[in-house]
């Protein structure tokens, strides 16, 4: 059984709040059976209501006025006995029926039994709701195994893990025969990504045909998806996830309109652009104008690469034969596309939003992110030279942008040269966000209140 850091996240959540919890992401990244699993061991009764597979269930829950009639109707819906105070009630592909989502405010008042609610899709059916239950739900995004997950799944200890963040943080080298080790991992991490279903394959069979056949089926499933929810702009829709692999192999790495139709402007498409973001299979990274934080301030509409959500059906995607050559890493072929969209996926699953800066006169950057207030830049180099970059250096160098560190990701292990990083590309598990915890204030009245 896969073991997912979403486990931890629910247990800590149901302890803390008396909230429901919708966990939202793309289709196949584990949402469903992390909610079993948790259900199943942390509470009596579990039950489990799937909207797709039980498509009476949306037309039973529709008619209810309250959330005692909401509970009748799902007594009618259940074999397993509804017990105040020990009774975990799951949701399932909540998109089919989003008046669940409305009505979940009452349910969570009512106070008998916990919720817990998931779907795919739900960037772009939940616009519709009539309206949002805003402090008795929240919202958690799930999304395939990151590398450290990746990395677990595939045996390595606590104590490496942790040698690796202790390498991250002191920048200090990554014991050779380790380093040697975990590239090849990350080499299997391009091949196989995070999507649970091939993982689980290739833990199974270790075979990488039968690995394909799984990818192979999830981007199936993704244009039923496209064919299914936006009948309308299809058409784009596939024709934009398509050229996914070979707009990030083009030069710039960004999306050119003409490649699609010349005739057509950014606003005809924005809308599938942005279907594909919701859904959780494709993640934009927007130019900025200039590397300074907050970045959001100066971010480009439309100027954006778009990577895949999962690494392995990327791969999946470019010619057969490439997994092969990424195993046996191959001198002859370029695989910066391929390692910028396994960073660029590991940057989305720590919370990171996704930028990068281009200009004439300075170059480009692969990604610039904010951490600690400040815009952090950062480079994927898949060759030998990775210490050639003029666009960083450039940027380092500007006292008005006033950057005190980069990061750059390669092959080799780590080294420092000035206030530049070089660190090998499976760290990037290591760049994580800040944990601000609890912030407790208390102001001292003493004089000013009754006594």
């Amino acid at each position: 059984m896969l073991k997912r850091k979403i486990d931890s996240y629910l247990e800590l959540f149901y302890e803390r709040t008396n909230k429901a919890l919708l966990v939202t992401g793309a289709r196949q990244t584990g949402k469903s059976f992390s909610i079993r699993q948790y259900g199943k061991t942390h509470y009596e009764n579990f039950v489990e209501i799937n909207f797709v597979d039980q498509p009476d269930a949306a037309e039973v829950m529709k008619g209810a006025k309250n959330s005692q009639d909401i509970l009748v109707r799902l007594s009618l819906l259940t074999d397993t006995p509804l017990v105040a105070g020990k009774t975990l009630v799951f949701f399932d592909e909540v998109q089919e029926c989003p008046e669940i989502v409305t009505a979940i405010k009452f349910l969570v008042e009512e106070g008998s039994y916990r919720y817990i609610l998931s779907g795919s899709l739900l960037g772009v059916e939940l616009k519709d709701l009539r309206s949002e239950p805003v402090g008795y739900m929240d919202v958690k995004e799930m999304y395939p195994l990151d590398m450290e997950e990746f990395f677990r799944a595939m045996g390595i200890s606590d104590q490496v893990m942790d040698s690796l963040q202790k390498a991250y943080e002191q920048q200090q080298p990554v014991d050779e025969y380790v380093h040697k080790k975990m590239m090849e991992l990350f080499r299997l991490y391009l091949i196989v990504g995070g999507m649970p279903a091939a993982v689980q394959k290739y833990l199974d069979t270790r075979n990488l045909q039968d690995v394909m056949a799984e990818q192979q089926a999830i981007i199936r499933l993704y244009r039923r998806d496209i064919a299914k929810y936006d009948r309308k702009h299809k058409l784009y829709i596939d024709e934009i996830f398509d050229m996914i692999p070979s707009e990030l192999n083009a030069k710039n790495k960004r999306f050119i309109l003409k490649n699609l139709n010349e005739n057509l402007k950014f606003s005809r498409y924005e809308n599938s652009f942005l279907w594909l973001k919701d859904a959780g299979v494709a993640l934009p990274t927007y130019n900025v104008e200039e590397p300074v934080a907050p970045l959001k301030l100066s971010r480009s509409r439309n100027l954006f690469k778009l990577f895949q959500s999962d690494i392995g059906l990327l791969a999946c995607q470019y010619a057969e034969g490439i997994q092969l050559r990424i195993i046996n890493d191959e001198k002859g072929i370029n695989f910066g596309s391929i390692y910028e969209n396994a960073v660029a996926q590991e940057l989305q699953a720590h919370g990171f939003e996704l930028y990068y800066f281009n200009s004439k006169k300075q170059g480009e950057l692969d990604f610039v992110i904010e951490k600690g207030g400040r815009a952090l830049p950062i480079e994927v180099k898949s060759g030998k030279d990775y210490q050639r970059h003029n666009a960083l250096t450039g940027v380092m160098s500007n006292s008005d942008y006033a950057i005190p560190r980069a990061l750059v990701f390669c092959n080799d292990n780590v080294s420092i040269s000035g206030n530049i990083v070089y660190l090998p590309v499976y760290l990037i598990t290591c760049l994580k966000k800040e944990s601000i915890g609890d912030v407790i204030y208390d102001i001292d009245l003493k004089g000013l209140s009754e006594a």
